[in-house]
């Protein structure tokens, strides 16, 4: 992830914004408790010319649930309070708030849907409070986990033109503003595979497991959930990899190791009488694509007057396809680069003028088998960005059809020759 983030973009508020990952909250699993922690964190906020920012606390309240495991997704719930930028306009907006934190170390971005907003001028803004999930990170079993601020994006939606105004603890990252008491006991046991994964009846099959406490296990066949009768036995060892034994005698779907939450597909073939006549397939990978190959049309900035100070010009990206039709587990990262700003002509360039991006990625066939997940929002440079991306699956099918692009924003220095520049922005797949 750049640490080089946006940092400049609305007109009314701060608190926090994004562009993705929404969702609903989720509920504390077992006896869990939810903790409120209230924390001023001292801030520096960037708006949009010609809205002036400022420094000040903000009074950020985290309710966290008190405890988890390491790999929960757990419910999140973010009230910002006062920020200290003072609006010089009233208007009418429609805001989102993406809070970026640090979560046990790792980066995590927590974002408000959208939501309309009135400003009265001279009168500091009140972001709503929102929700949302963020991840316990593994390798985190017996700690306390702290949560802690990086940076805090609100984007004001005026008319179908956007300003954000970045917010920055200082120091960076704040101090913790919650914490979650990760139990001590691995995640929950599932099962990871079968060998082999089809058969008839008397067929032996090896099924495989993740998270087991060490010692003797059992293992079940399944049909339509309910038990067949067929059951087996084998041993977890000390990393928590389990193998069991069952030979599948009766029609089933699926079999898992008992104490799992999940079972894997077990396809049951029926014997027949009569003539048989085997039917063959083959199914070749298709490609991993990143389109259209003949490039996108520009991101036109319009025209910007000097006036002696940075400014902030808004944009977006247009949507590229990828299609990864290889057919089997891998994942794929889009990345994007850039060349300088210039005019070859002239010889003229803007060394200083920077260009980010907040990503997005959307699944545009319904019958991907994957997700994709978008990058955090940062300064497009001659170093890779990542955009987006799909994780592999291990055992499991990855592929789809995805759409990847984002809303631009171009910062200008206060002053540079007056010409036209360009510069040409690469995404990547690998």
């Amino acid at each position: 992830m750049s640490t080089r983030t946006l940092r400049r973009k609305l007109l009314a508020g701060a608190g926090a914004l994004s562009l993705a990952l929404t969702g609903g909250v989720m509920g504390l699993a077992g006896t869990a408790q939810a903790a409120t922690k209230t924390t001023p964190v001292f801030v520096k906020c960037v708006a949009p010319a010609p809205q002036p920012g400022a420094d000040g606390n903000q009074d950020f309240t985290v309710t966290l649930p008190d405890g988890a495991k390491a790999g929960d997704v757990v419910p999140i719930t973010i009230d910002p309070g006062l920020t200290p930028v003072v609006p010089m306009f009233t208007i009418d907006t429609v805001n989102t708030i993406k809070a970026k934190l640090f979560v046990g170390g790792v980066a995590q971005t927590v974002t408000s849907p959208a939501t309309p907003s009135h400003q009265e001028a001279n009168v500091k803004s009140d972001p709503p409070a929102f929700s949302g999930t963020i991840t316990i990170p593994d390798g985190t079993e017996g700690t306390t986990i702290q949560v802690t601020i990086d940076q805090v994006i609100t984007d004001a939606n005026l008319g179908g033109t956007v300003y954000t105004t970045t917010c920055t603890p200082d120091p960076r990252p704040s101090a913790s503003v919650g914490s979650v008491v990760v139990e001590a006991l691995p995640k929950d046991p599932i099962t990871t595979k079968l060998t082999p994964n089809s058969g008839t009846a008397g067929t032996a099959v090896v099924a495989t497991g993740a998270n087991f406490p060490a010692g003797p296990v059992t293992c079940s066949a399944l049909l339509a959930g309910a038990a067949t009768g067929d059951t087996g036995s084998g041993t977890a060892d000390a990393s928590g990899v389990a193998t069991c034994n069952i030979t599948v005698t009766k029609k089933a779907d699926t079999i898992k190791i008992d104490g799992s939450t999940t079972s894997k597909a077990f396809v049951y073939v029926e014997k027949a009488t009569g003539v048989q006549n085997p039917v063959d397939v083959e199914v070749l990978p298709g490609p991993l694509a990143l389109g259209p190959k003949d490039g996108q049309p520009a991101v036109n900035f319009g025209a910007v007057t000097i006036n002696g100070k940075s400014q902030s010009v808004f944009g977006a990206f247009n949507a590229a396809t990828v299609q990864d039709f290889r057919g089997g587990s891998l994942g794929w990262d889009v990345t994007a680069t850039r060349t300088p700003f210039l005019n070859a002509t002239t010889g003229h360039s803007m060394a200083k003028a920077q260009i980010g991006i907040q990503p997005s990625c959307t699944v545009t066939n319904p019958d991907s088998p994957s997700t994709c997940t978008a990058g955090a929002p940062g300064a497009i440079t001659d170093t890779p960005l990542k955009i987006a991306s799909q994780a592999a699956g291990g055992d499991e099918l990855t592929g789809g059809e995805f759409a990847v692009g984002g809303a631009a924003m171009l910062q200008l220095p206060p002053f540079m020759f007056a010409d036209t520049y360009q510069s040409v922005v690469t995404f990547s797949i690998a």
